[in-house]
């Protein structure tokens, strides 16, 4: 009979710029209150970035599940490793990575993968677990290993009615009050169709919204507890359809209900004003624009519905409404070289962009680019904390990993977070921005201390490479130089007419 559960999400690797702002993602909270609602089922979450393990409680639990993205793989499994060590607690396992690598988990010795959107499927698997019902086969988007086979039962239908799942239960957070930033998610599915991003398969091309009389009751209750945190909206494009955020928006105008707020949101969020005219009514304080790249030809290979023109005009836009944009960078495609990326940095101080992410492109399993990746052979790395978008995991087409390294994170960074930076906000009087700064400046200093190993050896490979290539082109062109030699003799009547 399962009456207890504990919910644990891994600690993620290193640490970076934004490693300070800690933001646990939603689905355990979510899971916590579904449990408690449909099954009268206790459950704690630990969120490893601020909750200590409490090791008595997670070993006298009467099941364990762990969240995991392809970056916090590895401690999750280490999470596994020590759980079966010292009981016969069964463990389950959720989340992107799983669901497109499931025999992994399976290997590593995890009872149960829960693919896909799991509330279902893992409500389901509870109640067959408390009957004693032995036979999952019936339980859509589950995979298991029975005999030493494994069994990957149907996918499960995406949910459409996402207002039916209650709200996700913060409370069952250990440590929550040490988190800053208080979570909300609105909607679940892109129809955009990134080759890099995992949001897609995962969720689906269709945007899926919860009724917004729902989400106004919950961020009116979040709102009331906490009045002086600032909230972010989970949703991969929170102004996907206008309207639907207008009025959302506008009710919460109405309501006054207006906290301080950050969202995630595309370049063509100021074609519509009114709706910018909202944001700022009713507290934004930061847009996350995905803008990828500078470089034409990049954005096409991503199959971003942006120009490189769209994306000066949105930060103006959004500048004009006092929003400020956190503008997220990828670097390194097959059409990015030095110069490529050198020019997105310039383009991203000259614009004007307030904070930033230059991160590596990174194969991330589920991902139409790690499948390319994965044919032709181009991924070097087989340490999944390294899959994080700070380290370069694959072969570059125009510039190498080390490269790739050196410009991507390490120059990209320091020049955006440069000290000259930090004093030019100082002398505009623009203190917190200045704060800003300088913390992101001394954090790359400890991120480039923690990753001289793992940027020596691509430094290594790169001269290995390099050297390889010198001596394969000197003997290709040996007998060449040789011919070209004997012809100028042969011409001139010294030499041998060969």
């Amino acid at each position: 009979m399962i009456k207890d559960v504990v919910l644990i999400e891994p600690r993620a690797p290193g640490k970076h710029v934004f490693s300070k702002f800690k933001l646990p993602r939603l689905g355990l909270p979510i899971l916590g209150a579904l449990l408690q609602r449909e099954l009268g089922i206790s459950s704690r979450v630990y969120f490893q970035e601020v909750s200590k393990l409490d090791w008595d409680k997670i070993l006298g639990a009467d099941l364990v599940g762990i969240s995991t993205i392809t970056s916090t793989a590895p401690e999750a499994f280490k999470l596994l490793e020590r759980i079966k060590r010292e009981s016969d607690i069964p463990v389950v396992m959720g989340g992107p990575h799983v669901t497109f690598l499931p025999e992994e988990a399976l290997r590593e010795g995890v009872d149960f993968v829960v693919r896909g959107e799991g509330e279902q499927t893992f409500l389901e698997l509870i109640k067959h677990l408390s009957n004693g019902n032995g036979d999952y086969s019936d339980i859509d988007g589950l995979s298991y290993s029975e005999g030493g086979v494994f069994h990957h039962n149907d996918d499960r239908s995406r949910m459409d009615d996402l207002s039916s799942l209650p709200w996700p239960d913060l409370s069952l957070i250990e440590d929550f009050e040490k988190v800053r930033v208080v979570p909300m998610i609105t909607s679940r599915g892109c129809p955009h169709n990134c080759k890099f991003c995992s949001v897609t398969p995962m969720f689906g091309h269709r945007y899926r919204y919860r009724d917004s009389e729902d989400v106004l009751a919950e961020l009116e209750m979040l709102y009331k507890k906490n009045p002086k945190a600032v909230f972010f909206f989970y949703d991969d494009n929170f102004t996907a359809s206008t309207s639907r955020a207008k009025e959302l928006l506008q009710k919460m105008k109405e309501r006054g209900i207006t906290p301080r707020w950050t969202a995630q949101a595309t370049v063509h969020v100021v074609q519509d004003e009114e709706l910018m005219q909202l944001m700022k009514d009713t507290g934004c304080l930061f847009l996350y624009l995905g803008l990828e790249s500078a470089n034409p030809e990049t954005l096409k290979s991503y199959r971003k519905a942006q120009t490189v023109e769209d994306i000066v005009r949105a930060v103006e836009v959004i500048h004009k409404y006092k929003i400020k944009v956190h503008g997220m960078f990828v670097l390194g495609s097959d059409e990015d070289d030095r110069a490529a990326i050198r020019e997105t940095v310039r383009f991203a101080k000259r614009t004007g962009i307030d904070t930033v992410q230059f991160l590596i492109l990174t194969p991330l399993p589920g991902t139409e680019f790690y499948t390319e990746m994965c044919q032709q052979g181009r991924i070097i790395v087989d340490d999944w904390s390294k899959f994080s978008g700070h380290h370069v995991v694959f072969n570059p087409k125009l510039i190498s990993p080390f490269r790739l390294q050196k410009e991507g994170t390490v120059r990209a960074m320091g020049k955006f977070y440069s000290i000259w930076q930090c004093w030019k906000l100082g002398l505009l009087f623009r203190w917190k921005d200045m704060a800003i700064r300088i913390y992101a400046h001394r954090t790359i200093a400890k991120w480039k201390a923690r990753n001289r190993e793992f940027t020596a050896e691509l430094k290594s490979r790169y001269k290995e490479e390099k050297t390889r290539l010198k001596s394969y082109y000197k003997e290709e062109k040996a007998p060449i130089k040789r011919h070209y030699k004997g012809e100028k003799a042969r011409l001139k009547g010294k030499g041998e007419k060969s």
